[in-house]
C-alpha cells in the first residue's frame, strides 16, 4: 500500500449536501477474507441522494460512510485470500461505504472488471445496471415480442432496463423529460413525456392490450396505474418511491404501502403479478445464492457493456473531497448520466 492515508466522505445526520464532512484516518489492513480496494470511481445514486434525507427505506444510523458501490484495485488480500487478486480491478455491491479512498471488503463479494471496460465504465452498470439485469430477467423474464413499460427511460437504472429489453427484442415505452426524447427515439424507445397528465391514456394508445411487464420507480398514484396498464399475464415491478423523495413522514411508509399493494394483486385471480423488488432481499437467508446470483448477473452486465449493447453516460466526475457538490449536482435534476467520484 503506497497511500496511507484513508479518506472518507462521512453523512453526520439529516444534512444539506454541504453538511458532508471529510475524515482522515490510517488505511486499515484487510482481516481474514477480505480484500482492500484502492477506490478509482464510486458514484452518486438515488440512494444516497434519500439517505441524506433520512429517507432511504433501510439505511444505517447517522453517522455513517455512504457509496453503493465501489470499482477499484485491490491494494491487499486478508488471510485466506488469493493473494492473485492483488492489482486486479474488481466492483463490489456495497449498500453504504463506497465514498472513501480505501474500501474494506469481502472477497467473495468482489467481481472482476473484464479487460477492456474502464473503472468509470464500470461503475455506471454497477448498481444501475444489477438492478435492471435482475427486474428484468428474473422478476419479469420479459422476452422478445413483449411491450414494456419503463418509467424514468433517461435515468440511472431506468436507461439501462430499457436498453437490456431493446436486445432481449422487447418493445419499449418509456417515460422521460421532453429534452431526453429524441435520444431515446434514436435508442430505439418510443418516448412519452412524464409530465403529462394523460401518460396511462398514451400507453393504452400504443398498447391497447396492455404492456407484459411495467417497470416503476415513482410509487404512490403511479403504481397503482402501472398496474392498470398491465396485460393479461403480466407483471408490474415496483422498486422505488421517488414521488415521496420529499415527504417529511415515515421512510417506510411509502415503501409498506407498496408491498401491501403488491400482496393484494396477487391475491386477486386475474392472471397478472406484482412484486417491490430490494436488490438485497434474501441476502442473510441465502448468503450462497445471493453471492452466485450478483456475480453472474454483474458479469452479464460487463459483458454486454463490453460488447456495446448497453452504454451508460457520465454525466460529470468529481474528486472524493467535492462530494457535496457532486450530489448537489446529481439533485438539481440538470445532469444526464451518471456522476462519478474518483480519488
Amino acid at each position: 500500500m503506497t497511500d496511507q492515508t484513508l479518506v472518507q466522505v462521512v453523512l453526520p445526520g439529516v444534512v444539506e449536501p454541504e453538511g458532508l464532512q471529510v475524515r482522515h484516518a490510517t488505511v486499515p489492513l484487510p482481516g481474514p477474507g477480505q480484500v482492500l480496494i484502492a477506490m478509482e470511481a464510486t458514484g452518486v445514486s438515488f440512494a444516497e441522494q434519500q439517505m441524506r434525507r433520512g429517507r432511504y427505506y433501510d439505511q444505517p444510523p447517522f453517522p455513517f460512510v455512504p457509496g453503493y458501490d465501489v470499482v477499484g484495485r485491490v491494494d491487499a488480500t486478508g488471510a485466506g485470500v488469493d493473494p492473485g487478486l492483488t492489482g486486479r480491478r474488481v466492483a463490489v455491491l456495497t449498500k453504504v461505504g463506497g465514498w472513501a479512498s480505501h474500501v474494506l471488503a469481502d472477497a467473495r463479494d468482489a467481481v472482476e472488471v473484464p479487460e477492456g471496460v474502464t473503472a468509470e465504465q464500470a461503475e455506471t452498470v454497477v448498481v444501475n445496471g444489477i438492478t435492471a439485469w435482475q427486474m428484468l430477467h428474473r422478476r419479469a423474464r420479459v422476452r422478445a415480442g413483449q411491450t414494456i413499460l419503463v418509467h424514468g427511460a433517461s435515468g440511472g437504472v431506468g436507461s439501462v432496463l430499457a436498453q437490456l429489453a431493446l436486445v432481449a427484442g422487447a418493445t419499449v415505452i418509456g417515460t422521460a423529460s421532453a429534452r431526453n426524447h429524441d435520444a431515446l427515439r434514436a435508442a430505439g424507445v418510443i418516448p412519452i413525456d412524464y409530465r403529462a397528465a394523460d401518460v396511462p391514456d398514451q400507453v393504452r394508445e400504443l398498447a391497447p392490450g396492455g404492456v407484459d411487464a411495467v417497470f416503476d420507480h415513482v410509487g404512490g398514484r403511479s403504481v397503482v396505474d402501472s398496474w392498470h396498464l398491465l396485460a393479461p399475464g403480466g407483471t408490474l415491478v415496483a422498486y422505488g418511491s421517488a414521488s415521496t423523495r420529499d415527504d417529511t413522514g415515515s421512510k417506510q411508509l411509502p415503501v409498506l404501502k407498496i408491498i401491501a399493494r403488491t400482496m393484494l394483486w396477487n391475491a386477486l385471480p386475474n392472471g397478472r403479478g406484482a412484486s417491490f423488488f430490494n436488490i438485497w432481499a434474501g441476502k442473510k437467508l441465502h448468503r450462497t445464492r445471493f453471492r452466485a446470483r450478483l456475480r453472474a448477473d454483474l458479469g452479464e452486465v460487463f459483458a454486454a457493456l463490453r460488447r456495446g449493447d448497453i452504454s451508460a453516460p457520465i454525466g460529470a466526475r468529481l474528486p472524493l473531497a467535492q462530494a457535496a457538490e457532486a450530489l448537489r449536482l446529481a439533485e438539481s435534476g440538470t445532469v444526464t448520466g451518471k456522476i462519478i467520484l474518483t480519488p
